[in-house]
């Protein structure tokens, strides 16, 4: 959506928005897609105690040595100046002015994990995601951009080495009518997300199934770092599970094992760190996971029974999905495990949003910038989205122009046979990513699932319906997530491999690239 509105305000007319679940927002609509589950907020350098030095040093040191610096730069300048525009296109943050809501000087700020100042703004409390989106859709609505919605990205449409469209398979609402309708363009973004349906525990929506990851791999484009998948360490181990922000444990939240121990700040805790629980997310998640694992699978605890009533005023949404899910959190502490969060990989770009394939761009989760390296300092997501599909847009307004878009050219790209999703059912598939290549890994178990995805037969036949669309994108993904994971021997960031002693490290600097094998 900002890369729409941004194209609208170069003076590019003719923009079409395609987006898979359907389009009817109404009053605080939030046009489907992950961005409305963001909960922790979008951070952003906006106080006097804080500089985009600081956020820039946080955001480096969270990534684990592998982020790209330049990339990095480009996010904390840049994201203060779209989140104040996204003000003025109507998001209200929480602690504004309601005479200049742009006033940023106003603005609550909270801390969240790995960040030295407090920076993370909110809206609504804990429904920044939605309160964000549903802003950005009533602008896309006054902005009169065309939109088509219930229309799923299949291929991606290339001709002379040149994507040039799309072609789209409708979901038969009356709205759309079914079938597939390509669609030709002078340049194509994709936004479309990421992948964490690939696993059988993940806090992403339904359609976060990797689409257009797979699609551009289909294309040719080189994708990088999909070993890299980030888990939240906090997602309430409830009948439907939820995720509990980071924020939580901002305010003042702990984890605890069942038998209330903090394990993350007790020293004699062979799994504590002197950050405790605002250690970085891979930490965490790793040391709730172990602590699931040493209780046979029973749950850690999040305890935020000391921060009493505020809890709810502060944080609605998440007391209204415990209400739901009969607890009391202000009473007693909701169970936790870990989950699939954040795809860190992607697509490769530049900070243009340009892919390795001329006339194609992308921006979000589906990107891979060199943000967010091997673990995404909290709350960069959602100011990811609006940078990079700004400066996407930038990029391809000039391009229409005339000026010359040379397409991304990364070095040390790897060839991979891997051109259609395995036939494995979509549990059976999610089961055997979340085994093998979800919190722990090891070259067994990687072994394992390559083999057993390499194994199955291939969906050869263009999908006869979305999802069939949709299992085939998730069967690409998980196979370059595994080739990506046993490319990397050693641990890095989220990528935690329990057999990397003595391996040799391909360096932190050096992504993993990947391009389909012609």
């Amino acid at each position: 959506m900002t890369a729409a509105l941004s194209l609208r305000a170069r003076g590019v007319d003719d923009v079409l928005l395609v987006t898979k679940t359907p389009w009817a927002p109404g009053a605080g609509g939030t046009g489907g897609g992950s961005t409305a589950w963001a909960q922790g907020g979008v951070a952003a350098v906006t106080g006097a105690d804080d500089d985009v030095a600081l956020h820039v040093a946080d955001t480096l040191a969270a990534g684990a040595g592998a982020c790209d610096p330049e990339a990095v730069r480009v996010l904390c300048t840049e994201g203060p100046a779209r989140l104040l525009e996204l003000a003025r296109r109507g998001l209200v943050l929480d602690g504004a002015d309601p005479a200049d809501p742009a006033d940023a000087r106003r603005w609550s700020r909270g801390l969240e994990a790995a960040h030295s100042r407090p920076r993370v703004l909110h809206a609504g409390g804990d429904a920044t995601g939605a309160r964000l989106s549903a802003a950005l859709v009533a602008a896309v609505r006054a902005a009169g951009v065309r939109v088509l919605g219930g229309a799923a990205l299949a291929d991606l449409v290339v001709e002379g080495g040149r994507v040039v469209g799309a072609d789209l398979l409708l979901d038969g609402a009356p709205a759309t009518g079914g079938g597939r309708r390509r669609v030709l363009a002078g340049a194509v973004v994709l936004a479309t997300g990421g992948a964490g349906q690939v696993f059988a525990r993940t806090t992403n929506p339904p359609e976060a199934t990797g689409d257009g990851l797979a699609a551009a791999w289909r294309a040719g484009a080189v994708v990088a770092d999909l070993e890299q998948v980030q888990l939240h360490p906090t997602v309430a181990a409830t009948a439907t599970p939820f995720l509990v922000s980071e924020a939580v444990r901002g305010e003042g939240a702990v984890l605890r094992d069942e038998h209330g121990a903090r394990f993350l700040a007790d020293p004699a805790s062979p799994l504590a760190d002197p950050r405790a629980e605002l250690a970085p997310r891979d930490v965490v998640a790793r040391a709730v996971g172990a602590v699931v694992a040493r209780q046979d699978g029973r749950p850690a605890l999040l305890d935020a029974t000391g921060l009493g009533e505020r809890l709810r005023a502060r944080f609605p949404s998440i007391d209204a999905m415990c209400a739901a899910a009969g607890l009391d959190w202000v009473r007693e502490p909701v169970p936790v495990t870990p989950a699939a969060h954040y795809w860190m990989g992607g697509v490769a770009t530049d900070v243009r949003g340009r892919t390795s394939l001329p006339g194609l761009w992308a921006c979000g989760e589906v990107a891979r910038t060199g943000v967010h390296g091997a673990n995404r300092l909290a709350s960069n997501s959602l100011l990811e989205g609006l940078v990079f599909g700004d400066r996407a847009a930038a990029d391809v307004a000039a391009s229409l122009a005339g000026a010359p878009a040379e397409p991304h050219a990364p070095a040390g790209v790897e060839e991979l046979v891997c051109t259609a999703g395995p036939a494995l059912p979509r549990a059976e598939l999610q089961a055997l990513a979340w085994e093998h290549a979800g919190l722990l890994r090891d070259a067994a178990g990687l072994e394992v699932a390559a083999k057993t995805l390499d194994g199955a037969p291939a969906a050869t036949e263009a999908p006869a319906d979305v999802a069939a669309l949709e299992d085939r994108a998730l069967g690409v993904c998980a196979r370059l997530l595994v080739a990506s994971a046993q490319r990397r021997p050693e641990s890095l960031g989220a990528h935690f491999r329990t057999d990397a002693a003595g391996a040799v490290p391909r360096g932190a600097d050096r992504p993993v690239l990947l391009r389909r094998a012609s």
